[in-house]
């Protein structure tokens, strides 16, 4: 075949290819655009899931009657002219493709109308073909209804799935982008009933009630609200306690300058924050923004928008992980979140058997754990809060976990505080003091590392050994020692040696990835984490060990004083609270 020119027709169709998967990607092409519009009233009506009909109705600017043709024309769009304008994009859409691709792909109108308009315009496109621009009774904004989706190729119809399936992805979407614009009203519909109607959230109290129609209530009930910012990026939203995880990745919703984005860096960023927190399998919730100049963000490298480029990837990626580690790092007993600066002013204070206020600091291990025994006389010695009789003076200051009460089957100390009763799994609690302990303990004396006896070879590929000459002082710093023996094997001479027993060959592997993708890796890290967890799981206090009253004060100031003392190291929690009106329902009081 010769080379020719492609019809204008077909290029369409092909450019809804990579724009229209499914009705899902039309209702989400049609709200960006009526969100770029300055709407903040969207209605979206849909049929048999969205393949028989979507209608997208907004109150923004409208189209007047002079560019409904240029509207429906690719690469036309009123929302960049110069090179500037696209590495500076406040916009959600920008192309102009998305509207003729979809009008080559389905039965079209667009009717709109300006606020200073007599009446508005509409405009019918079947498949493409064009008709006639007609008046039409509007009021001001735009309202594009699209019928038949894939009526004229059948080839992709065949592959969109049952209507309940493409409703379920329509709403999934239509959520997320509720979740953009808390100043936008939004409706739908499927058949005529109505799915979800959620009101302009102004206030925090609004937006809160948002989060919880979208994401449930017993996510809002969980979340903690973060707002930090530095180096000309923010960070904020609801991130759940760990305590609330999932089984799916379902409930994390990440967005960067207002776009729903799904990106590797930043789910790395996240996920790595978590590790230390989260069962094995299981995943964290949260509803997060990111925002930062445009010109630090190129959103032009995925047809439909689900990626972005990041002009410093190393720099936001640190930016996550060390703000929501930090901020996770104060989910214990009466943790207050704080900025990472105000953190490192110093530590936190707590109250002491005096009733005045000293560094938390000062019941903190030093070195590696003691003992068992030792450790909880220790604790007694130093943060002893009650009388022999357990009772608190009237005049103190009630802590976050109370004041201990008893001891149930060995098991449970169970306390007083101001709220009501507290209840604490005396062994997971210990599990995560003396995990910080000797995290807090390694990470003071470096990471030591052992010369191996027999060297350990690895084979890798030519262009894996490059990599490791090239990255070998980042090994260095984790210390790992390599040498290259060969065009295709490195020998393994030095590793720390908490590792020692380990794969090594896997953690080379694992940590040369982690480098060459991101230019740094946690996976030593991690590796170490799990055996100081092991060893701190063996060298906490089991069940059916009897505590003086005494030492299970001293183990709740304790856990005051620790970070991330509400999970122990596998993500159970390890303190619950009945407050007065939970107690007195369970015994009916009042009634």
């Amino acid at each position: 075949m010769a080379i020719q020119q492609l019809p204008d027709h077909l290029i369409n169709q092909i450019a809804a290819g990579e724009v229209v998967e499914r009705p899902a990607s039309v209702v989400k092409e049609l709200v960006e655009n009526a969100l770029d519009a300055g709407s903040d009233r969207i209605r979206v009506e849909l049929e048999s899931g969205g393949k028989r009909l979507i209608r997208v109705s907004d109150n923004g600017s409208g189209i007047g009657k002079a560019e409904l043709w240029l509207a429906l024309s690719r690469h036309a769009t009123s929302k960049i002219s110069t090179l500037d304008d696209l590495e500076a994009l406040e916009s959600l859409g920008f192309r102009g493709e998305a509207l003729p691709s979809i009008a080559s792909v389905s039965r079209l109108t667009l009717a709109s109308r300006t606020a200073d308009a007599a009446h508005g315009w509409k405009l019918d496109v079947d498949g493409g073909t064009f008709g006639e621009a007609e008046p039409a009774a509007i009021s001001a904004g735009t309202q594009v209804t699209v019928r038949d989706l894939f009526y004229n190729t059948p080839a992709r119809r065949k592959f969109l799935r049952t209507d309940r399936t493409e409703l379920n992805h329509v709403t999934d979407l239509l959520k997320r982008l509720a979740l953009t614009r808390f100043d936008c009203a939004f409706e739908w519909s499927h058949g005529g009933r109505t799915q979800q109607r959620l009101d302009a959230a102004a206030g925090d109290a609004e937006r809160d009630r948002r989060i919880s129609l979208l994401c449930g209530q017993a996510f809002i009930e969980h979340a903690l609200h973060i707002d930090t910012d530095a180096q000309g990026l923010r960070l904020h939203g609801w991130v759940a306690r760990p305590t609330f995880s999932r089984s799916q990745n379902d409930q994390q919703f990440f967005f960067v300058n207002g776009r729903m984005v799904r990106d590797r860096l930043i789910a790395h960023a996240v996920r790595r924050a978590y590790q230390d927190v989260l069962f094995h399998g299981r995943h964290p919730a949260f509803v997060l923004y990111l925002e930062l100049a445009p010109a630090l963000v190129d959103v032009n490298v995925h047809p439909q928008k689900h990626e972005v480029r990041f002009r410093n990837g190393r720099q936001v990626h640190d930016f996550l992980f060390s703000r929501l580690h930090r901020f996770l790092a104060d989910t214990k007993p009466g943790g207050v979140v704080v900025e990472s600066s105000a953190a490192a002013a110093g530590p936190a204070v707590l109250p002491s058997s005096g009733g005045a206020y000293r560094p938390a600091g000062i019941a903190r291990q030093t070195g590696m754990p003691l003992a068992v025994a030792e450790q909880v006389a220790r604790y007694a010695e130093l943060t002893s809060t009650a009388d022999s009789a357990g009772a608190a003076p009237s005049d103190r200051v009630v802590p976050p976990l109370g004041y201990a009460l008893a001891q149930l089957h060995g098991v449970y100390v169970l306390a007083q505080n101001s709220d009501g009763l507290i209840l604490v799994d005396m062994h997971a609690a210990h599990e995560r003091i003396t995990y910080e302990g000797l995290k807090n303990a390694y990470q003071e004396n470096g990471i030591n590392s052992q010369m191996l006896l027999v060297p350990h070879a690895i084979a890798l590929s030519e262009k894996e050994v490059a990599q490791v000459e090239e990255h070998g002082s980042g090994f260095q710093k984790l210390g790992i020692e390599l040498q290259v023996a060969g065009p295709e094997s490195v020998l393994v001479r030095r590793v720390p040696s908490l590792l020692s027993g380990g794969d090594i060959e896997a953690l080379v592997r694992d940590v040369l990835a982690d480098l060459v993708t991101l230019g740094s890796s946690d996976r030593l890290q991690a590796e170490v984490n799990e055996v100081l967890s092991t060893m701190a799981c063996h060298g906490s206090v089991r069940a059916n060990r009897q505590l003086t009253v005494a030492e299970m004060n001293a183990l709740l100031r304790q856990m005051e004083a620790t970070e991330r003392a509400d999970q122990c190291n596998h993500g159970r929690p390890t303190w619950v609270q009945l407050n007065m009106t939970q107690l007195d329902q369970l015994f009916l009081r009042g009634r």
